[in-house]
């Protein structure tokens, strides 16, 4: 159809319409990223102290060298019983509902958190991270509720929202478990009669996040709103599943009731949710693959950085100490969350979602690249304007990097056959991405012992993140320049 040009009409009317972007549920959005804001906290606070606790603990043996590799086992659990679970809890949103199941998620931070802190032996520390990551799955879930409450107009400008939370829990995660661990050493007055924390020496800086955790179960259960349209309660979901064992069992087909046609769902509907088969499309293959690969660079980076601050400096790293390390971390959140709230939207409308993917991912050479720097500046010139200086533009730099998170969530909602099944579709990314987390920090850290053990092979761990990087930008090439439908 043709369209006639007169005085009266706006020349640009095409491009104007394309920018019209639907408003933001504001209200629902702050209490999303209030919630977001446990993971980082709960997550970071561990962080500072996570080399020194391994060596209290005892599980090293005093082998300095074996630090890295502990640390890399702690981290790595809690992204093994994820894997196993998350995908059934993100599918299990798209039925009963995402509030229940968010609610859930909090519920599990926050009392593995109470048992990190009072965990004394390795193996506690262990199954604390694994009941953390066993009954998480909410990751995937709040990105589907981002999801459910925008649209392809405005899902970049909230997407650029989402930092807020990690910039302000990266901050205080830090800081709280770097100041917070050895309570009774740091503040003698307030706690130095104190034979608990004196025992405990790490419960005071996972109380905090714990307690935080459970504010914001009570936001959730009181504020939040389901953004499902239809939903199963978990009586009647357990009900139909159990009716259709039955059913299979006694090979009746014919008979089936079709009364319960939410038991057996119906993929050309799209009003309800895909079984798994029909989620493996290219689109979504290609999507996983690209988060995964990113995941896995960015778990291995981020369990590398905290531990090659605190390994000394004869031995590669910058040799500081964990409340140093913890003011660094923080200050880094700061940045990021800034620029991600400031600048992502803008750089996204402006290049699109595939350029500022691959622009991000590619600066991972770089990042790789300056740890061998830093450790000789700091070598040359000790502790000083210069080794800071280094430091800080390879966290800037890193700050790119954290765009493709939110780049890999409009793919994931793009990709997605149908809107009902967001959430098995997020946790299908969500379920690989945790695999590959499980052997990122173990095989990072791995290879971080053993450059520190064998000089001849010191920079071996730096080649081998460096084949990560290579390999996510690689694998990004395959995704569309222009959005799918």
């Amino acid at each position: 159809m043709s369209h006639q040009v007169d005085e009266e009409t706006p020349l640009l009317q095409p491009e104007e319409q394309r920018k019209i972007k639907t408003p933001l549920p504001w209200r629902q959005l702050f209490i999303i990223l209030f919630l977001q804001l446990t993971e980082p906290i709960t997550a970071q606070a561990i962080a500072p102290f996570a080399p020194q606790l391994i060596r209290d603990v005892g599980v090293t043996h005093g082998d300095e060298s074996k630090v890295g590799y502990f640390v890399g086992i702690m981290y790595s659990v809690f992204y093994v019983a994820q894997a196993l679970t998350t995908l059934q809890w993100n599918r299990l949103s798209d039925h009963v509902g995402r509030k229940p199941v968010i609610l859930t998620g909090l519920f599990g931070i926050s009392i593995s958190m109470f048992l990190f802190g009072l965990s004394r032996t390795f193996g506690a520390l262990i199954l604390s991270r694994v009941l953390c990551g066993a009954l998480n799955g909410n990751a995937g879930v709040i990105k589907s509720m981002m999801i459910d409450i925008t649209d392809s107009s405005n899902i970049a400008q909230a997407y650029g929202f989402v930092p807020l939370p990690w910039m302000t829990g990266n901050t205080l995660g830090p800081l709280i478990g770097g100041s917070l661990s050895h309570p009774a050493e740091r503040f003698p007055r307030l706690f130095g009669q104190s034979t608990f924390l004196k025992t405990h020496p790490y419960f005071l800086a996972c109380a905090g996040p714990a307690l935080f955790t459970a504010l914001a179960w009570l936001v959730t259960y009181t504020l939040l709103q389901e953004t499902v349209p239809t939903t199963t309660s978990y009586w009647s979901l357990i009900r139909n599943r159990c009716q259709t064992i039955l059913a299979f069992v006694h090979a009746k087909p014919p008979q089936l009731d079709r009364s319960n046609s939410d038991a057996v769902q119906d993929s050309t509907d799209n009003s309800k949710p895909l079984p798994l088969s029909a989620l493996m499309t290219p689109h979504v293959l290609i999507v996983t693959l690209n988060y995964a690969t990113l995941a896995l660079f960015d778990i291995a980076l981020r369990s590398l950085i905290p531990v090659f601050y605190a390994t000394p400096v004869n031995m590669g790293g910058l040799g500081l100490d964990p409340p140093r390390i913890g003011n660094i971390l923080s200050v880094f959140g700061i940045a990021n969350g800034l620029f991600q709230v400031f600048l992502f939207a803008r750089l996204h409308d402006r290049f699109g979602t595939k350029v500022v993917y691959t622009c991000g991912i590619a600066t991972g050479v770089p990042i790789i690249i300056a740890f061998p720097i830093i450790n000789m500046l700091r070598q040359t010139y000790g502790i000083g304007a210069t080794v800071w200086l280094a430091v800080a533009l390879q966290l800037t730099i890193s700050t790119l990097l954290n765009m493709c998170f939110a780049c890999a969530a409009i793919y994931i909602a793009a990709a997605s056959p149908n809107r009902a099944s967001l959430g098995a579709t997020n946790g299908l990314a969500q379920t690989v991405a945790a695999f590959v987390r499980i052997i990122g920090p173990a095989s990072a850290m791995s290879m971080f012992s053993f450059s520190l053990r064998d000089p001849n092979y010191a920079w071996a761990v730096y080649y081998f993140m460096m084949m990560l990087a290579f390999l996510a930008i690689g694998v990004s090439f395959l995704l569309p320049r222009q959005m799918w439908q």
